[in-house]
Parts: structure tokens; sequence; C-alpha cells
């Protein structure tokens, strides 16, 4: 479907540069935003590299261990029918802490990762469990201490102050992920206590 919406509008620009005589511009921009799409991808390219490292040296120096340890409570809160010590809740931890960090590009393998360990627990395969829907809501609106890639895209831009934005990230993504997350239980509980009910 995505693809019929990107054809539809390629096609109607297309249409209206041609009905309104300007066939050179739809050239002479298609190659001005090829230029400045690889020069974006090569800042951003040096921007993760550089945050790839840093988390790998905290890795290496036991920081994402012990980040790992504080958010354990948290996960056992959310993931009760998960295992202790289960591999799904290191990837969901690993993923968690890399999306504190602004590394959502780091935090996607660990992501599948957790996937793929939270359907090993998965009595029903062709069904999501609960684990997996409260893992997908974390994921999604996590909370974003340092939104390294998004700081990224402005220096790419040329922003003034990139970095002004690491506040309004903080309150935003925070109250997101509090809401979802509060949400999610709730919905849980409420379909419990209705499976409950049809089960009497």
């Amino acid at each position: 479907m995505l693809n019929l919406i990107w054809l539809f509008l390629i096609l109607t620009g297309l249409i209206a540069a041609a009905f309104n005589g300007r066939i050179d511009l739809v050239t002479e921009t298609c190659f001005s935003a090829a230029n400045e799409g690889v020069q974006v991808c090569l800042d951003l390219i040096g921007l993760m590299t550089l945050w790839l490292g840093m988390l790998e040296i905290a890795r290496q120096a036991g920081l994402v261990r012990l980040l790992s340890r504080l958010l354990q409570p948290l996960t056992r809160l959310l993931f009760p029918e998960v295992p202790p010590n289960h591999p799904a809740l290191g990837a969901i931890l690993m993923n968690i802490s890399a999306n504190i960090l602004g590394l959502g590009n780091a935090a996607t393998p660990f992501g599948l990762k957790a996937m793929e360990e939270l359907q090993k627990l998965n009595p029903r395969p062709d069904t999501a469990t609960d684990a997996m829907c409260t893992f997908l809501a974390a994921n999604t609106s996590c909370i974003t201490l340092v939104p390294a890639t998004i700081v990224g895209a402005r220096v790419a831009a040329g922003s003034a102050n990139p970095t002004e934005i690491v506040g309004p990230t903080v309150i935003a993504t925070g109250f997101s992920m509090l809401l979802v997350l509060f949400v999610d239980y709730c919905w849980r509980n409420f379909l419990r206590a209705r499976c409950g009910r049809k089960g009497r």
C-alpha cells in the first residue's frame, strides 16, 4: 500500500511539472535531494559510530550491565511471565538501555533478539503474548535521555543549537512511556478479568 502511495505522489509530481513546463525542475530536484541524502547519511554514520563506540566502551566497562541491573526490578514487574535469567530479559534490557541512550539503530538487533526469545516461550505461536505486547509498547515509547540520532540530524541540517531538544525530548518520551505502560497494564488486567468472568 505504501508503495502505491509513493508511486501516486511521484506520478502526480511529474504530471504537474509536465503540465507547467517545468520538467527540468524535477531533474534538478532529484539530483540535489540525492546529494543532500548522501550528506545526511554520512553525518549520521559518523554520529552513530561515535555512540555505538561509546556503548561498546560502556558495555566493556560494565556500565550497561549496571544499567541492566538497575532496570531489572522494572522488567520483572512488566514481564512477570518471563522466567528469571531467561535470555529474553537480557535482550529486553539491552534494547531498553540502547533506547534510553538514543541509539535506536543499536537497539533494533536487541529488539529482534528479544522477540525471538519471547516467541520460544509462546504456547500459541500464531498469537502475541502479553510480554510481547508490553515489550513492543515499551520499545516504541521508551524514554530517551540522549537523543543522539535527532541531534545528529539537526547537526547535519545546520542547526545553531542542535542539543536544545534534549530537555523536551526527555519530558515527552518519559511521559509517553509512563502513559503507554499504564494503558498496557490496565488493558491486560481488564482482559484477564473479562476472560475470568467468561470462564465462570
